[in-house]
């Protein structure tokens, strides 16, 4: 209220509600966690790290699917940092039906939650499988070529960030070249984890031909949201994997999980796209590209490549390269955007 007694215009810049820069958004362009009926799969009181980007990327991905499966949803979880910090014993912050299986076997678990509901005559009922890369790309990866090679109707999601984050930082088969853990030290003439090792996933269920296969990441939750949306409505095994910075584990800040994200999408090494029975059918253009030094510099994990005076340029320019190499594999560079 000004002085003279007239009412003054109040301004709202909060972007996870309703309002944007003083003006309600309309309701297609909300995030589902800017909605009324958002089911908060993941309450509050978990005990995930401040900036954890799984604990992000699971809350939106879950919500999108309880809303696509109206409200009747199973997921399975396997062992690891979400599954920890969500289900302390004797506590829990999930909201719906949801089992803990080991550490390998969540595809297996949910085939069979799936077979159940068939068995029941619950068509109704879809479920969801989930784990960290640990869980997912290195000891869970046979069950989850089987769930492929079956088609089973489940939708399995991988929070990746890139390491056994829960058990010490210890290097998995989605480890980056040159990243400092606690298995691949920043010792030696070329420290920091091996190039030429690891595993592609997403290419890896694109090989299985399976109905649909997307990558995304928390550093654009609409996308992330609009995947998980489309692969509920498939029938059929549907893979998505999703970039999660873990600030313990990349020796990040945690205020920069989304920033981060976005750098490693912005610079190409993280392709956004997805495909069906095996092709690429959409890609997410790259604004504003950036070279990979700007993903790499916040993150200590890669501090060996910066040393002073004895800056890995060799190295830099390889991590170069793989960038390079998915921006014209998956034509992510927008057109506005020069060569």
């Amino acid at each position: 209220m000004s002085k003279k007694g007239a009412l003054q215009r109040v301004k709202f810049y909060q972007t996870g509600t309703h309002t944007v820069g003083n003006r309600l958004m309309d309701e297609t362009a909300r995030s589902v966690q800017a909605s009324m009926d958002r089911s908060n799969t993941i309450t509050s009181g978990h005990r995930a790290c401040q900036g954890c980007g799984e604990a992000l990327g699971a809350r939106y991905a879950l919500d999108a699917a309880m809303r696509a499966a109206q409200g009747q949803l199973v997921a399975v979880n396997a062992t690891g940092c979400l599954e920890v910090f969500t289900t302390p014993y004797p506590e829990t912050s999930w909201q719906i039906p949801w089992l803990h299986s080991l550490f390998g076997n969540a595809p297996a678990v949910a085939t069979g939650v799936a077979a159940a509901m068939r068995r029941k005559g619950r068509s109704d009922v879809k479920v969801v499988a989930q784990g960290g890369d640990g869980g997912t790309t290195d000891i869970g990866f046979g069950c989850l070529s089987g769930m492929f090679e079956r088609n089973d109707d489940v939708l399995y999601i991988c929070y990746d960030n890139e390491a056994y984050m829960n058990t010490g930082v210890q290097r998995s088969s989605a480890t980056p070249p040159a990243a400092r853990t606690a298995t691949t030290p920043a010792v030696g003439d070329a420290p920091g984890n091996v190039f030429g090792t690891g595993k592609n996933l997403p290419l890896i269920a694109m090989a299985h031909n399976i109905p649909y296969v997307a990558t995304a990441s928390v550093a654009d939750l609409h996308d992330l949201e609009a995947k998980v949306t489309r692969a509920m409505a498939i029938e059929g095994a549907r893979y998505i994997h999703i970039m999660v910075p873990c600030p313990l584990g990349w020796g990040s800040q945690p205020h920069d999980t989304i920033r981060i994200a976005r750098l490693a999408m912005e610079s190409g090494l993280f392709p956004l796209f997805e495909a069906e029975h095996g092709e690429v059918t959409r890609s997410h253009k790259i604004r504003r590209k950036v070279p990979v030094e700007d993903y790499l510099k916040p993150q200590r994990r890669f501090a060996h490549l910066f040393r002073k005076g004895h800056e890995d340029k060799e190295r830099l320019a390889a991590l170069q390269r793989m960038a390079d190499a998915n921006i014209k594999r998956f034509n992510l560079l927008d057109e506005r955007e020069s060569p």
